[in-house]
């Protein structure tokens, strides 16, 4: 019971920092939702579930939560294949390997702008690099609008993105992979077994406790994304790259519906919290029963 409350008492100050923080705007965010304010700073009068019912009963916020499903699942897909790729090579023993761990960070602490001007010209059709490649590969005959389409504006928004987050990726789960006993790899060649039955048998089953705790943070961080998609398409063409955080922002500054964005907010973060809650009891779960 001490040792209870003493650690209570030493988290009790990032709990409180994290309420503040955290739990007050999305109190303000709740009560704006019962409202009818359009712009900051404007007058409300309380009008309950109004835009609640306004929300769920039109079809942007279906169509916005259905792209930001599609924008979750392949940046999960892309950056785990990045990153486990990575971190197995990383995980090996060769000359500059502590160099080459170091230097596969840079491109998650490059600064987003920077991201986006360095994309945005190497995939424009007039002047950029990917084009004239693609071209002399004979893959293509001419420039692809790679940000001309729904779909294809889609996909180049997912492979940015997870050309610039899977470096946080592979060092988490290089990490995962420092924890797994050598002896386990040294008696698996000792019993003939090749490459891929030690990483089947082995390596990917001791993973996978890293592999959800990334996988819930990974989610959380992946669908609330705005500034890579907002510089880079504004959520076009068409609303093909409209996701519910880009919903939010023209909903709010460009449509001036103050309330019923906070609506959407308000929706979006119960979703989250019951995927965090669900995914975290399946983690508990997963671990009891071994």
């Amino acid at each position: 019971m001490k040792n209870t409350t003493l650690a209570f008492l030493f988290v009790s100050p990032a709990l409180l920092f994290l309420l503040a923080v955290l739990g007050w705007p999305l109190v303000q965010a709740v009560i704006l939702s019962f409202q009818d304010v359009g712009v900051i700073g404007s007058e409300g009068h309380f009008v309950g579930l109004s835009n609640y019912a306004a929300v769920l009963g039109g079809g942007g916020f279906w169509y916005a939560f259905s792209r930001s499903i599609v924008w979750v699942l392949g940046n999960a897909v892309v950056q785990t294949a990045l990153a486990l790729v990575t971190a197995l090579i990383l995980n090996q023993k060769f000359p500059g390997v502590q160099i080459a761990r170091t230097w596969v960070i840079l491109t998650w602490i490059v600064p987003t702008v920077v991201v986006v001007i360095i994309w945005r010209w190497l995939l424009s059709t007039s002047g950029g690099m990917i084009n004239p490649l693609l071209i002399q590969a004979g893959i293509v005959e001419r420039p692809v609008g790679f940000f001309a389409g729904r779909d294809s504006a889609m996909a180049s928004l997912i492979l940015i993105n997870s050309w610039r987050w899977f470096p946080f990726t592979a060092l988490m789960m290089l990490a995962g992979l420092t924890r797994i006993p050598g002896d386990l790899y040294e008696a698996a060649r000792i019993d003939g077994a090749g490459t891929w039955q030690r990483f089947r048998r082995i390596t990917w089953p001791l993973l996978q406790p890293t592999l959800m705790v990334l996988g819930v943070v990974g989610t959380l961080l992946s669908f609330n994304v705005f500034d890579v998609i907002w510089l880079l398409t504004a959520g076009g063409p068409s609303g093909g790259t409209q996701t519910l955080p880009v919903l939010i922002y023209e909903t709010a500054f460009k449509g001036y519906r103050l309330s019923e964005a906070a609506t959407i907010s308000v929706l979006t973060s119960i979703l989250l919290m019951g995927f965090a809650f669900l995914t975290t009891r399946a983690m508990t779960a997963t671990e009891a029963s071994r």
